[in-house]
């Protein structure tokens, strides 16, 4: 797998290291296969690179690459902060452990309880560029909009519909104690500031992950158990699983409990009382 994800990010023109996907997940769930599309569980898989089309759909779905990994250069007018894409979902979309793209088109149109609407994969994209990019929605008629929904659906093709992916979103914790933050303040230093700063606000190697050019409170991110599962799954950048269940919970909530920007739409969300304990407001 490893081959072939470098494959694909050459040839779609990222430059940079490569890492390779872990093949479990949190708790030593296996990624299990199958083929049918009968609601078992899919195999993570993602197309050669071969198999981008000639053409407008090609153009595309390159184009479309290109937005999630060079954000702040190809969306710049949609984007308020200094966050890309590809900084939540990392290898533009390739790595299981991190929200990956593969197959996430075949989820869509879905009900989202946060919205308490039945959302399309365009939707969905829109709600991250305003919450994690603190932006504005990509109104639906771009061809950006357009070119992100292509290069997702690309990636999602092999996918068969129906299926489960028990690679979707990100591998959860379950801490047995509440957070520490004196103990995520101790780790953060150690493990987190060499790349993100000492002052969380981001270097030329890793985003600021607090402060007015991070995520906003509607983010995802900002909920602590989704923050820790990331960290423990893929922080420090290429060595994820290095640190302990409860080190990843605790320096999430030093993170989250650092100032950074509101959310207006946020007293919209969860219409219909859904709404988990753990978000921030």
């Amino acid at each position: 797998m490893r081959k072939s994800l470098c494959a694909v990010i050459v040839l779609l023109g990222l430059s940079g290291g490569c890492a390779g996907p872990q093949d479990s997940r949190s708790g030593g769930q296996s990624v299990t296969s199958h083929t049918e599309s009968d609601g078992l569980d899919a195999i993570f898989t993602h197309p050669s690179s071969d198999s981008i089309p000639d053409g407008r759909r090609g153009e595309q779905i390159r184009l479309g690459y290109q937005l999630v990994v060079h954000t702040q250069e190809f969306a710049s007018s949609y984007v308020g902060n200094r966050l890309t894409c590809t900084n939540c979902h990392l290898d533009a979309g390739l790595d299981p452990n991190s929200a990956s793209y593969v197959g996430l088109s075949r989820a869509y149109p879905e009900y989202r309880a946060r919205t308490g609407l039945v959302v399309t994969l365009a939707d969905r994209i829109n709600e991250c560029v305003e919450r994690s990019l603190n932006g504005k929605p990509i109104p639906h008629d771009s061809h950006k909009l357009r070119a992100i929904v292509a290069y997702i659906e690309w990636l999602s093709k092999d996918v068969p519909s129906g299926s489960r992916m028990a690679w979707r979103g990100i591998p959860r914790l379950h801490p047995t104690k509440s957070p520490d933050v004196v103990n995520g303040t101790k780790v953060f230093t150690a493990r987190c500031a060499f790349c993100h700063g000492a002052d969380g606000q981001g270097t030329m190697a890793a985003p600021p992950l607090w402060g007015p050019q991070s995520y906003n409170i509607g983010a995802e991110m900002a909920r602590i158990p989704v923050a820790a599962s990331f960290i423990k799954s893929n922080m420090p950048r290429t060595r994820g699983w290095a640190l302990s269940d409860q080190d990843a919970y605790d320096v999430a909530a030093y993170i989250n409990s650092q100032p950074r920007p509101d959310f207006p739409g946020k007293g919209h969300d969860w219409p219909k009382g859904e709404k988990p304990a753990d978000v921030p407001y």
